[in-house]
């Protein structure tokens, strides 16, 4: 599965990254992150509940940055096996690009999945992710920047607003973890999806509640 897009942030390159890099920051962001640790330079601990359709579920996974060139991006990389329930692995390229004093974050996710995650509904996964994303990079450009735009709307001159806005994005989100935008892939197999490029995480999950 490879998905793309971008997204317009009404702040600096410079603040931008600084800001994909910050874990109080991406804590704020992230959809239902309880927690998020830096273990290394380059290394990240996270724990998320989330709920997606009936299903409530916490995570905790990990994420590894590479390709560092501040600040016009970097590479996310995940992988992850669940035994009799699949496997997930995957790589989100960040690039930043100056628009005046803005930026435009530009995403390139590459995904693959085996296993029982394979049979997991894609419209449930990608919805869910697709509105994750939205719902962080709405947090994100409100901290380091103004409300959010991706960057066709911006050449429309803002011809869509509101909640259209939230949605406009992609799987991603990204991005880290953050990211940091793309999916949680459960190795329980259960049908959750997460904004955060593929991390390797265990859930517990349960339905209804």
């Amino acid at each position: 599965m490879d998905m793309n897009g971008s997204q317009r942030i009404e702040a600096s390159r410079e603040l931008v990254y600084a800001a994909l890099n910050d874990v109080d920051v991406l804590k704020q962001c992230i959809p239902g992150c309880e927690s998020i640790e830096k273990t290394s330079d380059n290394e990240m601990n996270a724990k998320v509940t989330l709920r997606v359709g009936p299903v409530k579920a916490s995570f905790t996974g990990k994420v590894t940055l590479s390709d560092f060139d501040p600040p016009n991006g970097y590479t996310i990389t995940g992988e992850g096996s669940g035994g009799m329930a699949g496997f997930a692995k995957g790589s989100a390229a960040v690039k930043l690009e100056a628009d005046g004093d803005a930026t435009i974050l530009h995403y390139t996710v590459k995904a693959e999945i085996g296993g029982k995650l394979a049979q997991l509904g894609g419209r449930l996964i990608d919805a869910t992710a697709t509105k994750l994303a939205g719902e962080f990079f709405e947090k994100f450009s409100g901290i380091v920047g103004g409300p959010v735009e991706t960057a066709d709307e911006a050449s429309a001159e803002k011809k869509k607003v509101g909640w259209l806005k939230k949605m406009v994005g992609a799987t991603g989100a990204v991005m880290l973890g953050v990211i940091i935008a793309t999916h949680w892939c459960c190795i329980n197999g259960h049908a959750h999806a997460q904004n955060e490029p593929l991390m390797m995480f265990i859930c517990s999950s349960t339905s209804g509640v």
